[in-house]
């Protein structure tokens, strides 16, 4: 049983199938829903809606021959000419006022049962379209399943086809106007911050006098060490720390601090802990009375452990004359010195400052050897 036959004979079942003007109901309320899945898919071509509908007509024929009335044979059938059914002239199920009627009527010529002795006239109902809301008519759902197994050629309109062939070329046309657009903009966008400027066009300062270096002038390398005896010696140097007189230094109780001597003279070899706290050196009130209000450099004299280079910070606290930042280098294994400049303000410092070296930035227990810390003024 497909699903048309078996939708209508569900909907037969809930009501009196005997009752011809029931089953008309049913068979309306039948097309009705079929007119209803024709429109919710647009898709569906005319000469798909025509089988749709030739289709629900084909069983609602076959069904309602099953409630005509039989005829009694009155004689041998094997010459008798058949009853021809077709859509122009078939029988057609009466609606209106004889819709009690237990019989059908039939348009065209019918052979009687003494000229055409048979057993049954199978009508052939013609589409029927609702007027109206039918009432006492079950609701049919004629959507079909995919289990139906009713295939459903769908083709798409061919005027649709063309009026979408017609746009291709619009489309195409307005995303090439974008991305000119876009790519104008970047270009103007481009001009204007100066990227195709050369660094020469985009220098609008005056024009400056090339830098003079004069015998006695002298540039702190900030970040970087000097060879021993590249600064200029002639500079009235402020003694900060020597391993002379290692009182003024101080380390935490998981760092090292340890005067020792070799061929290359004395010095005092710290060596940070596993926090990686500092061995603070003392700068005293006076040296920084001497600093306040002045442009000083610092030079840190050091080298690290034999065969373990290293990398040393340097925090400085000057108290009221603030600080120097914090300082990184790069130690190696000769004597070399490390220079840091700064500019002290002009007021009373008030106390004492320190200067505090890790020995080793990264944490691995590495030793740095100092052998000296003083600073100068700049004149």
């Amino acid at each position: 049983m497909d699903a048309i036959e078996k939708a209508i004979r569900n909907a037969l079942e809930k009501g009196n199938a005997e009752d011809r003007a029931f089953r008309e109901r049913v068979y309306r309320s039948a097309f009705a829903a079929l007119d209803r899945a024709l429109q919710a898919n647009p898709g569906v071509t005319v000469e798909v809606a025509i089988k749709r509908r030739k289709a629900i007509q084909a069983k609602i024929t076959e069904i309602e021959s099953e409630f005509l009335p039989a005829v009694p044979d009155v004689g041998p059938q094997g010459d008798a000419p058949a009853v021809e059914l077709g859509a122009d002239s078939a029988p057609a199920v009466e609606t209106g006022r004889h819709a009690s009627s237990p019989d059908v009527v039939v348009d065209g010529p019918v052979q009687s049962a003494a000229d055409a002795p048979r057993s049954r006239v199978l009508p052939v109902v013609p589409d029927i379209m609702p007027d109206a809301t039918l009432p006492d008519a079950p609701a049919i759902d004629m959507s079909v399943p995919a289990s139906a197994g009713v295939t459903t050629e769908v083709a798409p309109d061919r005027d649709e086809r063309r009026i979408r062939g017609r746009r291709l070329p619009l489309t195409a046309i307005f995303l090439t106007v974008t991305l000119l657009a876009a790519v104008g903009i970047g270009l103007f966008f481009a001009v204007q911050t100066g990227v195709f400027k050369t660094s020469a066009q985009l220098d609008t300062a005056p024009p400056q006098a090339p830098p003079s270096v004069e015998d006695d002038d002298f540039t702190p390398a900030d970040g970087g060490p000097a060879k021993p005896g590249a600064a200029d010696q002639a500079r009235d140097w402020i003694n900060v720390f020597s391993p002379a007189d290692a009182s003024h230094v101080s380390a935490p109780s998981d760092a090292r601090a340890e005067v020792m001597k070799d061929d290359t003279g004395s010095f005092l070899r710290i060596r940070s802990g596993a926090s990686g706290s500092a061995i603070s050196f003392d700068v005293g009130q006076g040296v920084l009375e001497k600093l306040a209000g002045k442009h000083a450099v610092f030079d840190i004299i050091a080298r690290s452990e034999e065969g373990k280079e290293t990398q040393i910070s340097v925090d400085c606290n000057f108290g009221e004359l603030g600080d120097c930042g914090r300082k990184r280098y790069a130690v190696g294994q000769q004597q070399n010195e490390y220079l840091f400049d700064v500019q002290f303000p002009d007021k009373h410092p008030g106390s004492a400052g320190t200067i505090a070296i890790n020995s080793d930035f990264d944490k691995q227990g590495k030793a740095a050897d100092i052998y000296e810390i003083r600073v100068s003024i700049e004149p």
